[in-house]
Parts: C-alpha cells; structure tokens; sequence
C-alpha cells in the first residue's frame, strides 16, 4: 500500500482550500466585514495600490488574489526572494504598455516586498503615481521601517491580525467538510487534539492544514473505515513538539518575552528566552538586531556602555557564528538586563518627531545658519551666534530652537545611572531657562 493515497497528485491542502472569493475567507474581520474599509473599497470597485502587513498564514496572499479576480485587470505575481531589477523593469514595461494602449492597468502582487531594497522599490514610484501599475505588496515586516517613504505615501497599509484560534478552527471544519479529498473520508478529531493542531501552527493557516493532511496520510483506516487523529500523530505531523516557529506567532511572542525581560532588568528571563529561540532556530542577527535597538531605547544615557556593547555583539555573532555566538548572545543580553534602565531618549525624539511633524513650516533660525558666502552674510544669517568654545566651560547660553517653540524640552534624562550626572551638568549650565 503506497504511502499516500489518492491526493498524490493533487496541490496541497491549503492550495486546495484557498478562498476564492470574499465569502469563503475566514479572518480579517476588522478589514472584510460589511463597512470595514477593505471590503468597501472591494464593494465600490474602487482599488488603490496598498501594502498587506501581517504575519505568514494569515492570508495576504490569498487576499491578493481575491482582489485581484475582483477586477478585469491583467495580474502578475512575483517574489522578491527570487525577482530582481530585470523582472521588475519587464513588469512595469507591460504594465505602461496596457496603460496607454488599454487605458487599464496591471496588478503586480509583490510577495515579501521588504526584501526588496531602496532602488528596486524606487523603480516602482512612477507607474504608481501615474496609475498604470497597482502594488499589492505583502510584508510580515513594518512597512515602517522596510518600504520606503515615497511608496508608503502612495499606498494604502492594511493591517492583518494573526488568525485566531476560532478563524484556525473554522478553517478545519471547512478542510474537513469541502476538500475533495478530506471529505471523502471519515476523520475523527476530538476537540483536544483540534486544539494540538491550532495551538502549534502558531496562528499559519497554511503550516496547521500542511500538518492536517499530513496527519490524514500518517494515520491507519481503522475497521469502521473511519481515520482517527491523535494527538501523537499532530506531533508526527509537525515533526516536533515545540510550538515555537522562527516565523509564526511564537516567534513575535518570544521576542516580546525576552525583550520584556531585559527591560525588566531580569537577566535569567532574558537568557532562558534567548535559549528558546536558539534551540528553535532563531536568526542570531535577528535577535542582536533588536538588542542594539533596546540599547537605546531602554537603556540609552543612563548606560550608554550599553549601546557600544549591543553593536560590538552583533559583529561578534556576525563573524563567529553559532554555536559560539550563543556565548556573545548571552553575555550582551545578561548585561543589557542588568544595567539601569531609562527611555529618556527614546520619548525624547518621539515628541521631537511630533512637533516636527505639527509645525512643518518652522525654519532654522538665522544665528544658527552658515554663512559662506556674502549675499548670506547682507541677509544675516549667522549674525549674533556665539562660539561655545568661545566661553568659559565651553558653554554659552542662546537658544537653538526656533521661534515657535521657545521653551520645548524633549530630552529628560532620569535620576537613574550615569544619566544622572547628565541631569545635573544640564541643570548647572542652564539653570532656570530649561526646567530640567
């Protein structure tokens, strides 16, 4: 008797089972149902190039689709793994052609689009702009801080939550009840071991269907001609018994953990999270990555010794490798843990970005600008700037903010470590103009 039966053939489960159409997908409520903004955007034949962020398996590239059968517009899709400038440019080529010669355009769905770097998104920008191209780009990274911001202002960003344990559940009841293959068969699986199967896909509908059909060919036609699933045999599906996966919802929660433990100054919670996703397979850079970021934004001035350390690990694990990295992991991560803690600079340029951003007509007042040439010199600028160096202590006070914002004060450093000292030289030099 073979292995596998009559599904040798055929796509996989979750191929087999993707929806076609808005009615049969599962999730995504709060973008798909009756009003929500995808869905009335669908229910008004109206489309805009958009960026679908949100973890794998929770449907962005099926969505893509729907979308895009939606619509009497050509569709390609590529992936920013495999696709480089050549394919790119031989996209938009067709899709400037259908444009002017259709007056149409062309969906180009771009699959992990944060792959691609600063220049092949650019080559994007124009056939954006001018309408000819509509972007569906899929990510499971913050468009944020991956998509550039000329793309990010031509682009709608819709936000995909992880599945939950009831959409998961209900993709297995339709697994079970609509494949032509499942169907066919008589498969008993109690509520328990439905939970094994949800609670290990870490919220990937395509990993946990993957794991049921496999289940289905693991399992022996017992003599009722009916297929019982075990939990035993989820755990053979899965091939193991961690439910941690370097790219489903494990992965977000385990990093939250250990970087809550570093920010929590617990140095054995942060080591034993950072053994988890060792042992899983982590990415070590991924994960020296967001401690130099946790240098600055938890640590920063009350350690800055923590900084210089957080980027000093992430070359050593660069260079070195696993296992050994494992050592520089953990030597960065007790000692970030244990140091003082204080946001001070991080909430510093989050409320300098925000007046940035509510006063965009602000200009550099004339004293702080250069002077290099005599037309500047006529229009005073640089006039009345006083040379720091030119005083005692190297310090002289005058304002470096502008005129609109007088008496701003973003940087508050804390009472905590060497952040102290930086509190009480700010106090010294500018006494009672800057509250400090």
């Amino acid at each position: 008797m073979s292995f596998f039966n009559e599904s040798d053939f055929l796509p996989p489960l979750a191929d087999r089972l993707r929806p076609k159409t808005l009615n049969e997908f599962i999730g995504q409520s709060h973008l798909l149902d009756r009003d929500k903004p995808l869905r009335s955007m669908l229910d008004s034949r109206f489309i805009r190039s958009m960026i679908l962020w949100g973890p794998p398996g929770s449907g962005k590239t099926t969505l893509a689709g729907i979308i895009a059968n939606t619509f009497d517009y050509e569709f390609y899709s590529i992936s920013a793994v495999s696709a480089g400038v050549k394919e790119l440019r031989e996209f938009i080529d067709k899709a400037n052609i259908s444009f002017k010669r259709y007056k149409k355009p062309v969906i180009l769905f771009i699959d992990e689009i944060h792959r691609f770097n600063k220049s092949q998104q650019d080559l994007l920008l124009h056939s954006i702009e001018e309408g000819s191209l509509i972007l569906i780009g899929a990510t499971t990274e913050n468009p944020s801080f991956e998509i550039n911001s000329p793309i990010l202002s031509r682009v709608l960003v819709f936000t995909l939550n992880p599945l939950s344990e009831d959409d998961l559940s209900k993709i297995i009841d339709r697994a079970l009840s609509t494949d032509e293959v499942l169907s066919k068969k008589k498969i008993f699986l109690d509520k328990e071991d439905v939970n094994t199967l949800i609670q290990y896909s870490g919220s990937d509908a395509r990993i946990m269907l993957n794991a049921l059909e496999i289940a289905v060919n693991l399992a022996k036609q017992g003599a009722q001609g009916g297929i019982m699933l075990t939990k035993k045999l989820i755990e053979e599906a899965y091939l193991r018994k961690s439910k941690y996966d370097k790219t489903g919802e494990e992965h977000y929660n385990t990093i939250s953990a250990f970087i809550k433990s570093i920010r929590g100054s617990d140095p054995d919670g942060a080591v034993f999270w950072l053994a988890k996703m060792l042992d899983s397979g982590e990415d070590i850079k991924f994960i020296a990555r967001r401690m130099i970021i946790l240098a600055s934004e938890d640590i920063g001035n009350a350690e800055p010794e923590g900084l210089n350390l957080a980027v000093s690990c992430f070359n050593a694990v660069n260079v070195i490798g696993m296992p050994e990295a494992s050592i520089v992991l953990s030597q960065a991560a007790a000692y970030l843990a244990s140091c003082p803690k204080s946001n001070a600079s991080y909430l510093a340029i989050e409320e300098a970005l925000k007046d940035a951003k509510d006063f965009p007509a602000v200009t550099v007042p004339l004293h702080l600008r250069n002077a290099p040439t005599r037309l500047m010199r006529d229009l005073d600028y640089h006039k009345g700037y006083k040379y720091a160096h030119d005083f005692e202590n190297h310090f002289v006070r005058q304002s470096y903010l502008p005129p609109e914002l007088p008496s701003r004060i973003y940087y508050r450093p804390s009472d905590i470590g060497k952040e102290k000292e930086i509190k009480l030289r700010l106090k010294l030099l500018w006494g009672k103009d800057k509250n400090y």
